[in-house]
């Protein structure tokens, strides 16, 4: 997509270059304007080499054509005004164009993402939050800044968002609300069963798949809620986030949450079996082997069966040998709607890998291959068929 970074006089300037740079990761085509306080702030150059795009700071300076501003609006996807101060958020509340960039915003007729950056003094003045809310009243998205520790050695709300937040809120604006209205339930990760205060057993789960699906659903307008296990990883943006740890703990929370949920994707790795008996204390070494006496977990999918009535509900099967049989068998016993199911014998369908190789099952019998794709991709390849199914049912 075409995306124009517009870069204010605020010290959060160089936080920008990051940005620029990682929607160029993600193979935008970004343009930058930068007003004249900007670049006392940060080299035009910096956006320059990431970009491979001159950066445009003066309206009359007699390197572009005089209507580049008209140009650059026809051209551009989205806007994006990161960091914004409360000079070019005043400008645009009320109309003014009196530079380069605010008479670009103007010309512009598509999707303008606000990124506030400043004192926070500055911030929650009354007139700059009647300016936001102006914006917000003309159909600009607003990202907050977040709280913390500014330059100017005040603490409070004026910092810029984290640009990984920023990023997101590009993608959901570039990406087709296709699941919005739809409230989801993520499972991710493995559980854990505790032997005592120091020890347990768990398997390999990385969480990277369910922690994907959660994204890209998010990201496509679901509201989405991710029960994890025992897992290390960055909350996706835009998702609500419950820890667990054993998969005892894990159902409890699904039998609370599914009835107000239109979905359920089990992607977690729970454990099968728990050790029987806990210890209060530490183990202490003795002797050359330890018996450890373990019991059956709860399975999550046949306990929730009753309150997955009329829910869609997505399983896995991750088996290292009789992929498929087993797989039918999984979708059979727990009525899903679909198994994804992988190999995890397979060297690009390992726990820990960003690959995964699949294949998704349905009710009637139909089997779909997956190549070998990132699971970010295989999350997207799950939520159409989510969707579908989806569509099928409103139609009904």
């Amino acid at each position: 997509m075409n995306i124009v970074i517009g870069v204010t006089g605020s010290i959060a300037a160089y936080k920008a270059i990051d940005f620029a740079n990682q929607l160029c990761k993600k193979n935008h085509n970004v343009r930058v304007i930068m007003t004249t306080h900007a670049t006392k702030f940060v080299q035009p150059l910096s956006f320059e080499t990431i970009t491979h795009h001159s950066v445009i700071s003066n309206m009359f300076d007699g390197q572009q054509d005089a209507l580049e501003h008209i140009n650059l609006a026809k051209w551009a996807d989205l806007c994006v005004i990161a960091p914004a101060d409360a000079n070019i958020i005043a400008k645009m509340a009320h109309g003014i164009a009196d530079d380069f960039l605010s008479t670009f915003i103007l010309a512009f007729d598509g999707p303008v993402l606000v990124a506030p950056a400043m004192n926070t003094v500055m911030y929650h003045q009354a007139v700059t939050q009647r300016n936001l809310s102006l914006l917000t009243e003309y159909g600009y998205e607003i990202v907050s800044p977040a709280n913390g520790l500014l330059a100017c050695g005040d603490v409070g709300d004026g910092k810029l968002a984290e640009i990984e937040k920023l990023v997101f809120h590009v993608e959901k604006i570039l990406t087709s609300q296709s699941l919005t209205g739809f409230r989801l339930l993520v499972t991710a990760g493995p559980t854990v069963g505790p032997i005592d205060p120091v020890r347990y057993v768990t398997n390999h789960s990385s969480g990277k798949m369910g922690f994907s699906i959660a994204q890209e659903a998010a990201l496509r307008g679901a509201e989405v809620t991710l029960v994890a296990g025992k897992v290390q990883r960055t909350t996706p943006y835009g998702v609500a986030r419950i820890d667990v740890a054993t998969t005892e703990d894990m159902l409890e929370q699904l039998k609370v949450l599914m009835p107000d949920y239109d979905g359920l994707i089990m992607a977690a790795a729970p454990a099968d079996y728990i050790p029987m008996e806990y210890h209060e204390e530490k183990i202490k070494k003795a002797g050359d082997s330890l018996t450890i006496v373990f019991k059956k977990n709860p399975d999550i999918l046949k306990t929730l069966k009753p309150v997955l009535i009329d829910k869609i509900v997505v399983g896995f099967a991750a088996e290292s040998h009789q992929l498929l049989e087993n797989a039918q068998k999984k979708l059979a016993e727990k009525n899903l709607d679909f198994i994804v199911a992988n190999n995890i014998a397979g060297k690009d369908s390992a726990f820990q890998s960003d690959y995964n190789t699949a294949t998704i099952i349905y009710k009637d019998g139909r089997q779909q291959p997956i190549p070998k794709q990132l699971k970010t991709e295989l999350a997207g390849n799950i939520l159409d068929e989510i969707q579908r199914i989806r569509h099928k049912k409103e139609e009904r």
